[in-house]
């Protein structure tokens, strides 16, 4: 005897979302982040790839990159933190 599963064969498929917010804080700052997360079917995020960028009136950027995953207590976990700055030309 053979059995079916109910679910349908992509049930269990990743759906990527994206979220891109800009603004500027306080200081006159450029302020971009932008968040892909992967959830599963049952929408519990799997992962996240968050990218935040800080951009001066003078062009210098700070761009801060940090990936996260879940863990086994339920829990995101950063697994990969990346900082860059980057100053403009003074031309």
């Amino acid at each position: 005897m053979s059995g079916t599963n109910d679910k349908p064969a992509d049930d269990d498929s990743l759906k990527v979302v994206e979220v891109v917010t800009e603004g500027a804080d306080e200081d006159g700052d450029l302020v971009i982040d932008d968040l892909v997360v992967a959830v599963d079917s049952e929408g519990k995020i799997l992962a996240t790839d968050e990218t935040v960028a800080f951009i001066t009136p003078e062009g210098d950027a700070v761009v801060d990159e940090k990936l996260s995953v879940l863990g086994e207590d339920g829990q995101l976990h950063t697994v990969e933190e990346d900082i860059s700055i980057l100053e403009a030309d003074d031309e």
